[in-house]
């Protein structure tokens, strides 16, 4: 029996900027990396440096996509922005301390943070729900595919990096490890943490949680 083709997907977070620093939730809100996060980036770039992409991915939120450029460096490959890979949306309570949120019952994030099972968006913020829907609409749209085309090309392997956000991927994370929201906080995933995956026979598993190419991890849970 022929064995199917094994991708592997590099599921990255992206490098730390001054809302990461100083405890504050960044949502959708466009920022930068610091410099810190720039040179978390770098040390991430050289670990994978032998890694050949087929393919990369990217957040549009600057932060995500300075990473993805970073670490994809002089490869012959495109950084692809999908929108559907954007940082979940707080509404309100983007830019909130989590010190403050986390002590304020009535905050509109405290469950977030404390009571994840429990957390229902207000306004304009999503639930873990809608930011897990687009992240399976990505996947089935850009991924799976490709695992296809390694089939029809004759191809064993092949690897696809993705650069997004904290909350986006341990929704991605969560759901393929069975994890309940009432856990979301479960896997630690700093910075610049790299999740493998394997996508196999249109299969998803993790092959390692939160790897990271640097000494000690920095904002690996709020």
């Amino acid at each position: 029996m022929e064995e199917n083709p094994v991708m592997k997907i590099y599921l990255m977070r992206h490098g730390e900027t001054e809302y990461n620093r100083v405890g504050r939730l960044q949502g959708q809100s466009d920022i930068p990396l610091n410099e810190f996060g720039i040179q978390l980036a770098e040390k991430t770039a050289e670990g994978l440096k032998d890694v050949h992409f087929d393919a990369v991915f990217s957040s549009p939120l600057q932060r995500a996509l300075e990473t993805a450029r970073i670490v994809t460096g002089s490869r012959k490959v495109e950084v692809e922005t999908d929108e559907r890979l954007k940082e979940i949306h707080f509404g309100l309570g983007e830019g909130a301390r989590f010190d403050e949120a986390k002590r304020d019952e009535a905050h509109p994030v405290h469950d977030f943070f404390c009571r994840p099972g429990c957390y229902v968006p207000m306004g304009e913020a999503e639930s873990f729900d809608r930011v897990r829907e687009r992240g399976k609409c990505f996947l089935e749209e850009k991924i799976f595919p490709l695992e296809a085309g390694l089939a029809a090309e004759g191809r064993e392997s092949g690897n696809v990096l993705i650069v997004a956000h904290g909350a986006f991927n341990r929704c991605i994370l969560n759901r393929i490890a069975g994890i309940p929201d009432s856990e979301f906080w479960k896997i630690n995933l700093p910075n610049c943490a790299v999740s493998i995956l394997s996508l196999e026979g249109g299969v998803l598993r993790i092959l390692e949680e939160s790897r990271i190419y640097y000494e000690t991890p920095v904002n690996g849970r709020p």
